[in-house]
């Protein structure tokens, strides 16, 4: 499954990062689109909420964890419904290659967490 390339968004502010409990995630509305910040070993993470398997909006309720491929570590999130898993710092589906979710910008200033455009 392939996304067509977004218009750029202005930064928008979504939340305070305490607001997000560690190893779980929020959705935020940014520009429109429903995303899933995750809040994942000390790091900021934030892909579409939508589900490419099913077109359900429910990644932000899904499971964190983590994953070790080729020596490397990557943090995780498996869909609340079928469990498919997704890289969260670059949308890879550790399922189906063939499938990636749109991952955004994310910073963090004062405490509060920004979304920016997907990268």
């Amino acid at each position: 499954m392939t996304f067509l390339p977004s218009p750029p968004l202005p930064w928008t502010r979504v939340c305070s990062v305490s607001d997000i409990l560690p190893g779980s995630g929020v959705c935020a509305l940014v520009g429109g689109v429903q995303v899933a910040v995750f809040r994942v070993a000390g790091a900021l993470y934030a892909t579409a909420n939508r589900d490419p398997f099913t077109g359900a909006n429910v990644l932000s309720r899904g499971l964190t964890g983590s994953d070790v491929q080729g020596g490397a570590l990557r943090y995780t999130v498996a869909s609340p419904l079928l469990k498919h898993r997704f890289d969260l710092a670059t949308g890879q589906s550790l399922d189906d290659p063939g499938v990636r979710l749109p991952v955004y910008a994310t910073r963090l200033e004062g405490g509060d967490v920004w979304i920016g455009s997907p990268i």
